[in-house]
C-alpha cells in the first residue's frame, strides 16, 4: 500500500521557498485539507505553481491570505482581491502566463521535452527577455518547461497502490501536475482496494504518486 500520511504530515514535508504546484480550476479539484495544513504550519516564501488563487477563505486562496506565498506563476487573479492587493504592495511577485502555455509547460516539464513553442503572446508585454524563433517563417516564443518539488493534486478515488481517478472537470490541472514535481502528495475522497477502478479509468498510474492523504476522520 501506497504511504499514507496526514495533512499536518504532508505539510512537514514543504519547507519555507519551496517550490510547489497544487491542482484546481477556482478551488475545484483542489486539496483543500493540504492547504489547511501549510496555512496552519505557518510556512513562508513558497512559490506557487498553479490554474488561479481561487477567492479570500477557498482553496489556495487561504494560502494567499495567510502570505504564505511570495511568488506566484498562475494564468489569471481576476477573482482574488487579496492577491492583487499583495501584488500591488509589492509583497508578492506574480507571473501571469496564458492558461494554454501554462499547461503545457507543466506538461513539457513532466515529459521531460526541452521547450514549447507557442504564438500566444507575441507582441505583447509577455515576450518582454524571452527568446524568439522562426520557423517556416512564423515567429514563436520559446517558453521553458515547467518543474516543481513538490505537486499537491486532489482525486477522487485511490486504490492503495496509489492509482487514481477524478471527478469530471475536476480533474483539470491535477494529472499533468502530478508528472512534473519531485514529490507528488494526492489528497483522495475515498481510498479503495486494488480493483474498485477500472484500469480505463485511471487518469494517474501509481507509479507517479509518492504519497496519499488519509480519509478524513
Amino acid at each position: 500500500m501506497k504511504k499514507v500520511l496526514s495533512p499536518g504530515a504532508a505539510a512537514d514535508l514543504v519547507p519555507d521557498e519551496a517550490r510547489i504546484m497544487i491542482g484546481g480550476f477556482m478551488g475545484v479539484g483542489t486539496p483543500r485539507r493540504i492547504i489547511d495544513a501549510l496555512v496552519a504550519s505557518g510556512r513562508r516564501g513558497l512559490t506557487l505553481i498553479a490554474n488561479d488563487t481561487a477567492m479570500p477563505g477557498r482553496g489556495i486562496g487561504k494560502l494567499i491570505s495567510a502570505k504564505a506565498v511570495r511568488r506566484l506563476i498562475v494564468s489569471h487573479i481576476g477573482l482574488n482581491p487579496e492577491t492583487q492587493k499583495q501584488m500591488n504592495d509589492g509583497t508578492l511577485e506574480v507571473e501571469l502566463v496564458p492558461q494554454g502555455t501554462l499547461v503545457e509547460c507543466i506538461r513539457a516539464g513532466g515529459m521531460g521535452l526541452g521547450a514549447v513553442v507557442t504564438p500566444t503572446g507575441l507582441g505583447t508585454g509577455l515576450e518582454d527577455g524571452k527568446r524568439l524563433l522562426e520557423i517556416d517563417g512564423q515567429m514563436f516564443l520559446l517558453e521553458m518547461p515547467i518543474r516543481a518539488e513538490f505537486a499537491f493534486i486532489a482525486a477522487r478515488q485511490s486504490d492503495y497502490l496509489g492509482n487514481l481517478d477524478y471527478s469530471l472537470t475536476a480533474q483539470n490541472f491535477n494529472p499533468i501536475m502530478a508528472m512534473a514535481a519531485d514529490t507528488v502528495i494526492a489528497e483522495p475522497e475515498h481510498i479503495v482496494p486494488v480493483g474498485v477502478i477500472p484500469p480505463d479509468s485511471v487518469r494517474t498510474p501509481a507509479v507517479l504518486v509518492d504519497h496519499l492523504i488519509e480519509r478524513p476522520v
